[in-house]
């Protein structure tokens, strides 16, 4: 809980992010430690302030949302949802495609999930429910349990959930995921500094 931030070599794929422990952050990024340092980040929410997270992307990059940093363990078992073939167009999937790789989607009537490669390599897990709000009371608690069986029992998964998307994190937590942090994904567009050759007097 020092308030300091560790500065990492960017992710791949072009993408970039800023991570928020207790007490200490971690931002994954081309730029040096020295640039990172010159903007004063801190690890007790600075390193999440939308001035930083701007210079950080630049002023054309992309900034995704701040997310709860989840986690549980998978529970293994009997895997209680099928693999989907025909979700490809789907928006969470496609969303998932873009941030992360070896994306698999599960789901039944309830709604789909996604499991997939993200951030330092975490399994991640997302949920979408095909139910409309109002009727879909204790179905994403169900399909979230039911997502778990897809991980190996004991095995880590983790999940990045909006704060202000209160049912679903209800939900998330519900299902034994503990918040450990807060993160955002950044796809950085910065301008390259401009050269300008210098005349040289001719040494003849």
């Amino acid at each position: 809980m020092d308030g300091g931030v560790t500065v990492l070599p960017p992710l791949p794929g072009g993408l970039e992010c800023s991570v928020a422990f207790t007490g200490h952050a971690f931002v994954a990024t081309a730029l040096s430690a020295q640039d990172v340092d010159g903007w004063e980040p801190d690890g007790f929410g600075g390193s999440l302030a939308p001035d930083f997270l701007h210079r950080l992307a630049g002023p054309e990059g992309w900034i995704g949302v701040v997310d709860v940093t989840l986690t549980a363990r998978g529970t293994g078992g009997t895997p209680r949802l099928a693999e989907l073939t025909y979700a490809d167009d789907h928006p969470r999937v496609l969303h998932a495609r873009q941030l992360r790789t070896h994306v698999r989607v599960h789901g039944d009537e309830r709604g789909l999930i996604t499991l997939a490669d993200g951030l330092a390599g975490r399994r991640e897990l997302s949920i979408e429910l095909h139910a409309p709000q109002d009727s879909a009371r204790g179905q994403g608690r169900g399909l979230l349990a039911d997502a778990l069986t897809l991980v190996p029992e004991g095995e880590p998964v983790f999940a990045a959930v909006s704060p202000g998307n209160a049912r679903s994190l209800r939900a998330f937590l519900a299902c034994g995921f503990t918040p450990i942090g807060s993160e955002v994904l950044l796809r950085p567009a910065r301008r390259q500094p401009s050269f300008s050759p210098v005349a040289m007097d001719d040494p003849a």
